[in-house]
């Protein structure tokens, strides 16, 4: 299997610049900007959904979820948690651009399970500065699924929190698996 992150062929090597990944990452979007057309889309998302889910970079949202450019909002972190500023980029796609529905993805074999809050003091040891913010680790990934819908649920920002759903996606298989809330 091959990534992105693969050893480029031999004319591709001769005709991108050494350095750092950016510059590879700003080299590709010259090739694409060079095809580019602008589809002409609204910002407001075709299928009127929003979809909360891990940074992980083995989720590629868009092929498991059948997803094409402009079908939904996607909101990644670790975890995938429904912190301020996930609740504060929900509140904005639903009331300025007409989302409705409200899908959230967590995943097995996520780092935030081998994680504890103790993180926060490692890293206050180290650079003088307690983060402001919470690690949001867990040990039960189905659990944490219900408390995130339980966030958007009960968010008094969000206009619409009857369609929220969520999964934890199988990373070895693919497949999501949906939690019941209760």
């Amino acid at each position: 299997m091959t990534t992105s992150a693969s050893v480029p062929t031999e004319p591709e090597a001769a005709t991108a610049r050494p350095g750092t990944v950016t510059d590879r990452l700003v080299d590709a979007n010259e090739r694409y900007a060079a095809a580019f057309t602008d589809p002409g889309m609204d910002a407001r998302p075709v299928l009127r959904v929003a979809v909360v889910a891990c940074m992980d970079a083995r989720l590629d949202l868009h092929d498991a979820l059948g997803l094409e450019l402009g079908d939904c909002h996607t909101i990644r972190n670790a975890g995938g948690v429904v912190t301020d500023d996930v609740i504060r980029s929900l509140t904005i796609s639903q009331r300025a651009l007409g989302t409705r529905s409200v899908v959230l993805i967590h995943h097995t074999g996520c780092g935030l399970e081998s994680l504890t809050e103790e993180f926060r003091h490692d890293l206050e040891m180290e650079v003088g500065q307690r983060p402001a913010w919470a690690v949001e680790a867990f040990r039960d990934v189905e659990q944490d699924v219900r408390q995130s819908m339980q966030r958007v649920r009960t968010s008094p920002f969000l206009l619409h929190s009857d369609d929220v759903r969520g999964f934890v996606f199988d990373v070895k298989t693919g497949l999501l698996s949906e939690i019941d809330p209760t």
